[in-house]
């Protein structure tokens, strides 16, 4: 079935996360006063009548509200909310549980669309009452976490995702439990856990169907993204690069093919100039961007770590010709990592030269037992102190 039959089939994106995008890049230097931007935000909250996410955005980036445009979105969500507060009086006095529950979802759905939070919240614990299946909780939960998804509210987030995993745990359908693996990706992701982020794509790469949160082919880019980081060598090859997935939505997105086929063949000229391109779009990215100077760095130290690996000495200018750049500057980043203790090297200034010395396990084992041990006796010495005293 084609991605846009899947796509149509799957839950309404219902709030959209794409707003929350748009908002969060309006907000920054680079596009604040981008008007085609502007133009999609305000034709979207026009059309679904969005007054409390328009004044929401009027306070959080400075705009004028347009009084009157206010007042006209205002007045139709008024007309709206009567007519489903009219259906459910009507369904109490002569229809069932089922009906009176569908238009408690309708109302709470509403809200939601509208952006008016704290009415949503408060109408989805109304509808909650009336839901008994496993299913329909199931939607409801995932419909919370788009909302703390949609504001940020990690809170909100992680209460609905471990509640989701409870009801999975129940009984939980096959769409529903791939479903999650997708809300556990993107949670995960804006939290900085790399490597659960990406098990949880790479496990929902073949049984994709989760449109509501965003299109296919951005999931796969942040399974790439994702993947480089935290996957080794031998897992990058085998769950992405070969990939068959994969490989199909790359073909469509040579630049993050690029940078993806750059590390892995050791053309690390090219990978530093795809990775440049890469901190830009984190950069601007609403759930990455307080990650995108982290994640950056630790590309960079892969890079290094993966050319190391390969020799036991090095020069500076080989290095700086290999990556594409000055000498001055990978002496600095490798002094930098070294001190770290990121990388298992020492520089020769004078000769030039990058020596490797990767520890063997035992060695590391045995050092990391010494240190420890030291730790435990500066311990036990100020504790024998404090007794004496």
């Amino acid at each position: 079935m084609p991605i846009e039959d899947l796509a149509a089939e799957g839950l309404e994106k219902n709030p959209d996360l794409e707003l929350a995008q748009w908002k969060f890049m309006l907000g920054t230097d680079k596009y604040k006063s981008d008007p085609q931007l502007k133009n999609k935000m305000m034709t979207a909250i026009t059309k679904d009548n969005m007054a409390p996410f328009y004044l929401e955005i009027c306070k959080d980036l400075a705009w004028t509200a347009d009084e009157t445009l206010v007042k006209n979105m205002k007045a139709e969500n008024e007309k709206t909310l009567a007519s489903i507060e009219e259906s459910i009086k009507d369904a109490e006095d002569n229809l069932g549980d089922t009906d009176v529950r569908d238009l408690m979802i309708k109302r709470a759905e509403h809200y939601s669309r509208i952006g008016d939070k704290e009415a949503c919240l408060s109408a989805f614990r109304k509808a909650e009452e009336k839901i008994h299946t496993i299913g329909c909780k199931l939607d409801t939960v995932f419909h919370l976490i788009r909302i703390g998804l949609f504001y940020m509210d990690q809170d909100l987030t992680k209460r609905n995702i471990d509640k989701a995993q409870t009801l999975i745990d129940e009984g939980g359908d096959w769409d529903r439990r791939n479903r999650l693996k997708v809300y556990k990706a993107i949670y995960s992701m804006a939290n900085r856990q790399f490597t659960e982020a990406a098990e949880y794509c790479l496990d929902a790469v073949a049984t994709f169907t989760s449109y509501e949160l965003m299109d296919y082919s951005d999931f796969i880019a942040y399974t790439v993204i994702l993947g480089m980081e935290a996957l080794a060598r031998p897992q990058l090859r085998d769950k992405v690069v070969r990939g068959a997935e994969i490989l199909e939505i790359l073909h469509a997105k040579p630049e993050l093919r690029e940078y993806l086929m750059s590390l892995y063949d050791c053309r690390y000229a090219g990978f530093f100039k795809s990775l440049a391109e890469v901190e830009q779009k984190l950069r601007y990215d609403r759930y990455l961007h307080k990650h995108y100077r982290y994640y950056v760095r630790e590309m960079r130290v892969l890079g290094y770590t993966q050319l190391l690996q390969s020799y036991q000495s090095l020069t500076l200018d080989y290095m700086a010709k290999a990556f594409g750049v000055t000498e001055a500057f990978i002496d600095s980043e490798l002094s930098r990592f070294i001190a770290a203790g990121r990388l298992h090297a020492k520089i020769d200034k004078v000769g030039g030269i990058v020596e490797t010395n990767r520890p063997d396990s035992k060695n590391y084992q045995y050092q990391a037992v010494i240190k420890s041990g030291d730790i435990l006796l500066n311990r036990v010495q100020k504790l024998s102190r404090v007794i004496n005293i």
